[in-house]
């Protein structure tokens, strides 16, 4: 039985009382649960402090991105030991924008992969196509492609420390968001995938979370679907009156 898990991406915003705003609700809400698994994943300005906050909550905190490199001289970079050491314990790669704003590819997101994995971090890969891919009918493709290389090089044993986050790009912002059949296909799909790569067991002990406009009103039936394990959620988990619901999606 895989334990959902939802994670909030905040991406560039909040400021530190609003954050620290945000973790305090959602610990004094969650309590010890842990029927669901929750992550927050704020600023890197921010990290320590809401490590700091969330202490011995069940909530973990993860980072937004990292380094491909151990450390040097690299300007405005940030090493995945120095996420670790403000207590990070995941890290977001291979995020849509930062794939087609900051141009990141594959071999760039699989040696970040591997850097975070060997740190001992839990990772989330994203993977997902763009509105012109899907009308190409080149959705399946371009999984592929991002999954197979953003997992090059790491083995069945490390993928108990990976999630795999689908985000069609079509989706994130818009307000648009994939329909339960739509995100049923890819979400399977990328699971076949996983097996292929790896084990039957592995793969299907390998969560699979929604990214893309995920919100109160339609988390519940995209949780229904079979392979869908979790969501990955940007606007609605800025604010505890959407972010909660969302966690609660099954009560």
């Amino acid at each position: 039985m895989r334990t959902p898990f939802l994670a909030g991406n905040w991406k560039m915003n909040l400021d530190r009382r609003t954050a620290l705003d945000l973790v305090g609700a959602l610990r004094e809400h969650l309590g010890g649960r842990t029927e669901v698994e929750v992550a927050v994943f704020p600023p890197f300005v921010y990290l320590d402090e809401i490590a700091r906050a969330l202490a011995g909550s069940p909530i973990k905190v993860g980072a937004q991105n990292c380094c491909d490199e151990a450390e040097g001289a690299f300007t405005g970079e940030i090493s995945i030991s120095q996420l670790a050491d403000v207590g990070a314990s995941l890290v977001v790669l291979g995020h849509s924008e930062r794939r087609h704003i900051y141009g990141e590819t594959d071999e760039l997101v699989n040696r970040k992969v591997q850097r975070a994995l060997a740190a001992g971090l839990e990772v989330i890969l994203c993977v997902g196509e763009t509105l012109a891919e899907r009308e190409a009918g080149r959705t399946e493709e371009v999984v592929r492609t991002q999954l197979h290389g953003g997992l090059a090089g790491i083995t069945a044993v490390d993928m108990a420390r990976v999630t795999i986050a689908y985000e069609p790009v079509w989706a994130i912002g818009t307000g648009v968001v994939a329909s339960p059949a739509q995100a049923g296909e890819v979400h399977s799909y990328v699971r076949g995938l996983l097996a292929g790569l790896f084990t039957a067991e592995a793969a299907d002990s390998v969560r699979i979370q929604y990214g893309g406009s995920v919100k109160p009103s339609n988390v519940k039936e995209l949780m229904a679907v079979g392979d869908v394990d979790g969501a990955l959620v940007g606007g609605a988990s800025l604010k505890p009156d959407d972010f909660l619901p969302i966690i609660d999606f099954a009560r």
